[in-house]
């Protein structure tokens, strides 16, 4: 039996999604399960013992049709029987319905609905801790599972060999990996609609450094060092000499051996937390006021995994609203998202997670 699951676009995404081929790859152990991914992802599925195959979407693909073509007309030489598609857009519907699989497998009113002979329903509100991001993947193969026991937990695969080669790098930056408290602080989002306010987020970074005893590393790319630079310079003094802020990761699969060395990830939204969450490390999300928090906090048990949004504290700025409004005031919207709102909840998730 030959399994594809589609999963294109971001590394959260691609990192969750990497559950199916876990799932399916322990009840098929024989199956061939392969997993179709944009190129720059790849870093989060390195060392994964339940993916046969990598299939790599480029980029070309969305502004060249006969390279496209050419890649539809490869997935389906490969002769799937069985094809699951959680992206859900027009691209990886026209995959999925190319490919010529027996079963095809995708949501309900969701993408290109003559490409699956298989729908399921497309819930829009968690009915566990999971989140929806996860359990509306695990709608998608459950039938599949034989009644053996589901396993909704994404994983990173970080060999022994690459735990330790970042333990003098850490040892460089005077920190010591293996006794010290490291905190990772997420200061950037995806994009600015997605990241909490500058003055906010220093704010934080100073209450951290004020109330515990941890060193604390920024998250960002080479690129987003104007960005890195202004955050620590409008820190306190005192602050400035917690922060490391030149040990960052050259690329991605460096950031994830540097993540696997911190206690815990604090900081907005988006794949560096879902890295976090995958290798098993604390984190508290700050989610943008125009993301529903319901959709992608994912393992929200209050405690471990703490996710925090403008809606829980002041959700007469939410009512009647659509999200088209609602991100063209993201603004003013973060600006009423005070640091003060939640301050608490992150004094107690530090105080809980640093002393386990």
């Amino acid at each position: 039996m030959k399994i594809l699951v589609v999963q294109q676009k971001m590394i959260g995404d691609v990192l969750i999604s990497s559950m199916i081929c876990e799932n399916l790859k322990k009840v098929y152990p024989h199956a061939q399960v392969d997993y179709l991914v944009n190129t720059f992802t790849t870093p989060v599925l390195e060392n994964n013992p339940y993916i046969d195959n990598l299939i790599l979407f480029e980029d070309q693909f969305r502004s060249n049709y006969l390279a496209f073509l050419k890649f539809l007309l490869q997935i389906r030489k490969k002769k799937y029987d069985i094809v699951i598609d959680p992206y859900a857009k027009l691209e990886s519907s026209l995959i999925t319905l190319f490919s010529g699989a027996s079963k095809r497998i995708g949501y309900q009113n969701k993408g290109l609905g003559i490409a699956y002979n298989h729908k399921v329903p497309h819930h829009n509100q968690p009915k566990s801790y999971f989140g929806l991001a996860i359990e509306r993947r695990i709608n998608l193969f459950e039938h599949l599972l034989q009644n053996l026991t589901l396993d909704p937990f994404p994983k990173l695969h970080v060999l022994d060999s690459e735990k330790t080669e970042m333990i003098p790098l850490f040892q460089h930056y005077g920190i010591d990996a293996t006794t010290e408290k490291i905190v990772m602080i997420s200061i950037l989002g995806s994009e600015t609609r997605k990241t909490y306010p500058e003055d906010y987020m220093v704010q934080l970074i100073d209450f951290i450094a004020d109330h515990f005893e941890v060193k604390i590393l920024f998250n960002y790319t080479p690129k987003q060092q104007k960005e890195a630079l202004s955050i620590f310079n409008k820190c306190q003094e005192k602050t400035k000499q917690r922060i490391v802020l030149d040990l960052i990761g050259a690329d991605l699969r460096a950031f994830i051996k540097i993540m696997n060395h911190c206690t815990l990830i604090i900081g907005n939204d988006g794949g560096a937390v879902n890295i976090a969450k995958a290798l098993k490390k604390p984190s508290f999300t700050i989610f943008s006021p125009w993301i529903k928090k319901e959709s992608w906090s994912i393992f929200d048990d209050g405690v471990l995994n703490k996710a925090v949004h403008l809606n829980d504290y002041q959700p007469e700025l939410f009512l009647s609203k659509k999200s088209k409004e609602l991100q063209a005031n993201y603004k003013s919207l973060y600006h009423a998202f005070t640091p003060e709102l939640f301050l608490k909840e992150l004094e107690l998730f530090l105080k809980t997670n640093l002393n386990h």
